[in-house]
């Protein structure tokens, strides 16, 4: 699956106003739009198809901040500030 999955981060890299982190266990996708993450996971299912994969699942998981701007990098921030103290 590794080629279908490059192909999928790739298109997602390419996604204007869209950040994505590529982990062992999934992508994650940070953007300011909501629209611009569900356009990322559609072009990587299209990306994914034309790879040649008969069959592309996808589990996301959406965590919009409204109080306050953090980004995933804000999050490690402080897990790490925690194991320091």
């Amino acid at each position: 699956m590794s080629k279908e999955v490059a192909a999928a981060f790739d298109a997602i890299r390419k996604v204007k106003g869209v950040r994505a982190t590529l982990t062992a266990l999934g992508t994650q996708i940070e953007a300011d739009s909501i629209n611009d993450v569900i356009n990322a996971v559609k072009d990587a299912h299209a990306a994914a198809k034309r790879a040649g994969a008969l069959r592309v699942i996808s589990s996301i998981r959406i965590d919009e901040r409204l109080d306050k701007a953090q980004t995933l990098q804000d999050k490690v921030n402080s897990v790490e500030h925690q194991l320091r103290e």
